[in-house]
């Protein structure tokens, strides 16, 4: 049994810094992709301030297919180049979105979301999935969650086979 440290910072880069911490320790020894990114949903979830989803979408043919995840149901199938997990998916950029209701293609999931990040998962050359995060704040995310959440992606990719 592993619990999570909630961090007690405002400074995000510590914040980061100690989930990489966490997350490091809590996916040792284990190699597999499900176990893993239910694991990173979970720490995710209830460590980040207001993030009302937190999940993976993973590759399978020309679309993104729902993986693990905290929060409300999602859309299960997300084309490649639609929404924002598409698009990062496409791109291979992560996308930080202020205002959810101004990305063009927006797919709403979740009605509150309004804000959203977005991280392309990348094993060598090859595209596995995106990991997502949605707040119902706008403007939640700034550069310096990009970054964190950019550092804990490395974390899990390290961990898988």
């Amino acid at each position: 049994m592993h619990t999570i440290d909630i961090p007690v910072t405002t400074d995000k880069r510590e914040l980061y810094a100690q989930l990489r911490a966490q997350l490091t320790s809590l996916l040792a020894g284990e190699r597999d992709l499900v176990a893993n990114a239910a694991n990173t949903a979970a720490l995710l979830y209830h460590a980040l301030p207001e993030v009302n989803w937190a999940g993976f979408y993973f590759l399978r043919g020309a679309e993104l297919v729902l993986g693990p995840f905290q929060g409300q149901p999602a859309c299960v199938r997300i084309p490649l180049g639609k929404g924002v997990c598409g698009a990062a998916a496409q791109t291979g950029q992560s996308q930080l979105v202020p205002d959810v209701h101004q990305f063009p293609g927006h797919i709403a999931c979740d009605t509150a979301s309004r804000s959203e990040l977005v991280v392309p998962l990348r094993k060598g050359a090859a595209l596995i999935g995106v990991l997502d995060l949605d707040s119902p704040r706008a403007g939640r995310f700034e550069p310096a969650d990009r970054e964190g959440c950019e550092s804990l992606a490395e974390v899990f990719l390290a961990a898988l086979d």
